[in-house]
């Protein structure tokens, strides 16, 4: 007989992995509308990016919160931690590739309208970042409590608006940059946050918090781009060219999001060092 050490066996009466970890719950969320085999494969996929989402947003919340007040050693654990979430996403994206066009075909109609551009909390993501599209609040009108939510995130200063508020604070000029009226909007480039992040990088002996602070964005909008191109490869490996089942134009939609840069001037000051 195996020797257990002195584990216990029984669990009457006390708290289990599973009672712990709800798994009933979360082990009888799946409910394929088909009765294609890989219709299980698309639900957990698209579940368990769901449940790393939920771990991204909480980090990043807390991430702006500690770079609010200058608090950078947990923010920068907090954004490498999100940096590693998007590579077990990035990851992912290998398992559904398994699945053939002729296999997702046996159940797409089960979706109807339903389609991952619809997620709240990648909007969520895209908000807290510094991507505040709100046009894209719309497909959410019909919840008023995610409604409640995605305004509660576009209220506050997004990640880059914490990270140029902190710049002011210590002491570089940043100009309209920095004078954050509507935090709604969308940060626009500007000269002078290059000029500021040219600084930082060229004496990161000195200016280390902020040398950090700037190479865990760049690792996190990095590792968040190589996901969204593997969204675009994975969806027209499955679905070629045709529409998505959102009404978007699918890969095409996908290929002009890989345009979008979250953190601008810390991109562009590569070229200016």
């Amino acid at each position: 007989m195996t020797d257990l050490e002195g584990a216990r066996l029984d669990f009457r009466g006390a708290m289990s992995y599973s009672d712990y970890l709800k798994l009933d719950a979360l082990l009888n969320a799946q409910a394929p509308l088909s009765d294609a085999h890989d219709e299980m494969l698309f639900i957990i996929q698209h579940q368990t990016s769901e449940l790393w989402m939920k771990l991204v947003i909480r980090e990043m919340r807390a991430a702006c919160e500690a770079i609010r007040r200058d608090d950078l050693q947990p923010a920068f654990k907090m954004l490498s931690r999100v940096s590693r979430i998007f590579e077990q996403l990035n990851n992912a994206w290998d398992v559904l590739r398994t699945m053939t066009p002729s296999e997702y075909s046996q159940f797409r109609e089960s979706l109807g309208q339903s389609s991952g551009f619809q997620s709240y909390q990648y909007r969520a993501i895209e908000f807290l970042a510094g991507n505040r599209n709100v046009t894209m609040l719309k497909p959410h009108a019909h919840h008023p409590e995610i409604i409640a939510e995605l305004e509660a995130i576009l209220a506050r200063p997004s990640l880059y608006q914490e990270a140029l508020l902190l710049l002011k604070r210590q002491g570089f000029e940043l100009g309209a940059a920095a004078d954050i009226q509507d935090t709604r909007l969308t940060h626009t480039e500007s000269d002078a946050v290059v000029a500021a992040w040219r600084t930082v990088y060229l004496d990161p002996a000195h200016y280390w918090p902020l040398y950090e602070l700037a190479e865990k964005l760049i690792d996190l909008e990095d590792y968040f781009r190589r996901w969204r191109f593997n969204h675009v490869t994975t969806v027209e490996r499955v679905i070629g060219l045709k529409r998505g089942t959102g009404g978007t134009s699918g890969t095409a939609y996908l290929k002009r999001m890989l345009e979008t840069v979250l953190f601008p001037e810390l991109w562009k000051v590569r070229t200016e060092l």
